[in-house]
């Protein structure tokens, strides 16, 4: 019977290798397909992937709950790793590794999922149009000299969602309804990505405008000469908003264990020097090195207080508040 037995697990074994991790990312191909086949490089286990719109990879995780494909849910945005657990998709783990590596705020409280690398929220300004030194904060933004001068993406995106969550958080729902109220009234246009925002923010239809830091970074470094500087905001109060891109365990994964040593990979320093780089986010260990790119901005306060599990737990406060105050 302990010849059987051991003859089971090692088809078992071989099994799961052969066949691999399979990841559910709507990270875009070019972000993640380099660090999946370090990996397999490293272990000899192959990552399969399937790329998509987070809210799309959702509902097949939800079709395929009892019989899941994938191991691994990947995504941007604690917002949409907070729905995916909520939901009931994401296994909690018990994991040292990602304990020690990922900092308390930017996982989930019940251990569902984890932050890989971190984008950071913050204003950039038109440097012909700002005075250099221009300290700001989210809140300023809403103070009548800024009529007129203020680029905003749509409130549809997810990004929104968490800052707005986060400064629910911070200052409660009628204060921050009254943050809302005074960018919406001081707002140029809205558009449908940060990108655009930057760009009308280049060419002097507004003066300031809140994006991702690797948007800006991917336009400068192909338009280095736009007069576009960042001003990371709340420097001398809570700090910039911070939010993640990150991962769990597919509930009912038959790849638990194979699962959990691939998001422990993605935590450690060998794989967070190139995990982060790629997109010119910020690695979760201090000490990983970060592109250049990424360096050439300076260090910055960070809002380490607001725990990302409440970007989610809010979400739908926040797109209530900015419904109410006409955020379109």
């Amino acid at each position: 019977m302990k010849i059987l037995s051991t003859a089971f697990l090692l088809i078992c074994c071989f099994a799961v290798n052969a066949k691999g991790l399979t990841v559910y990312t709507s990270r875009k191909e070019h972000l993640v397909k380099d660090i999946f086949k370090a990996y397999e490089g490293k272990t000899g286990v192959k990552i399969n992937y399937k790329t998509g719109k987070a809210g799309a990879l959702i509902q097949n995780l939800k079709a395929e709950l009892k019989n899941p494909e994938a191991d691994i849910f990947m995504t941007v945005d604690a917002g949409n790793l907070w729905y995916a657990s909520h939901e009931g998709l994401l296994n909690s783990l018990s994991s040292k590794v990602l304990d020690k590596n990922v900092p308390s705020h930017l996982r989930d409280r019940d251990s569902k999922w984890y932050g890989l690398s971190v984008r950071a929220r913050t204003t950039v300004v038109n440097t012909k149009l700002v005075k250099n030194g221009t300290t700001l904060s989210y809140e300023d933004l809403a103070r009548p000299e800024w009529k007129g001068k203020l680029c905003l993406r749509t409130s549809k995106k997810v990004y929104n969602q968490s800052l707005v969550a986060m400064l629910i958080s911070t200052h409660g729902y009628e204060k921050t309804k009254k943050i809302i109220t005074g960018w919406v009234s001081n707002k140029v246009d809205i558009f449908s990505n940060d990108t655009n925002v930057l760009k009308a923010v280049a060419a002097g239809q507004c003066a300031v405008g809140i994006v991702n830091t690797y948007y800006f970074g991917r336009l400068m470094k192909k338009s280095p000469k736009l007069p576009l500087a960042i001003t990371w905001p709340n420097q001398k109060s809570y700090g910039v908003h911070i939010n993640v891109s990150g991962a769990g365990i597919v509930k009912n994964s038959k790849n638990q264990v194979e699962a959990q040593k691939f998001l422990e990979w993605l935590s450690s320093s060998e794989a967070q020097k190139h995990f982060a780089q790629v997109n010119m986010e910020f690695p979760i260990l201090k000490n990983a090195p970060q592109s250049d790119i990424v360096k050439s901005w300076g260090k910055f306060k960070a809002n380490t207080a607001f725990n990302l599990t409440d970007a989610g737990k809010l979400q739908k406060k926040a797109i209530k508040l900015m419904h109410e105050v006409g955020y379109k």
